[in-house]
């Protein structure tokens, strides 16, 4: 596959690290975060919602090239972390014009406020655990 940026996220919105949430500050928190998705437009999967009292983002895309799309999703993250530092959750992404990890997925970790970047051990190297090579299957060559 050529010219891929395909990535996958989740992120769990979280006021503070502690037991409990102030409802109030944490609606304006949802509400920045709001406006943070809101400047991303509407390309591939962006989701914030409410689930048992609880709010969470899902992201997901494939556009053919890591392009503004690229870091404006992983900065995402570390925006959401600054809004509300005990927020947590994973992106993973392929980026194929990313020099050294070309062919492997990168997990983007937010946690406690800070985004951390870590090699992808299950889906890595990406071909080919989940492609052929160029020029034919993995059994023939």
């Amino acid at each position: 596959m050529a010219g891929v940026f395909e990535y996958h996220g989740w992120l769990t919105i979280r006021e503070t690290a502690g037991l409990d949430d102030d409802p109030a500050s944490l609606r304006r928190q949802v509400e920045k975060v709001g406006e943070c998705l809101a400047e991303l437009g509407d390309y591939g999967l962006v989701d914030l919602r409410w689930m048992n009292g609880v709010p969470f983002i899902h992201v997901g895309g494939n556009p053919n090239h890591r392009g503004t799309w690229g870091p404006a999703i992983i900065t995402l993250f570390s925006r959401v972390g600054r809004i509300a530092p005990g927020s947590y959750g994973l992106l993973h992404v392929w980026d194929d014009e990313s020099g050294p990890h070309s062919n492997e997925f990168r997990v983007f970790r937010l946690a406690r406020g800070e985004v951390t970047e870590h090699a992808d051990a299950l889906l890595s190297p990406a071909i080919p655990t989940l492609e052929d090579p160029w020029g034919g299957d993995a059994t023939t060559g």
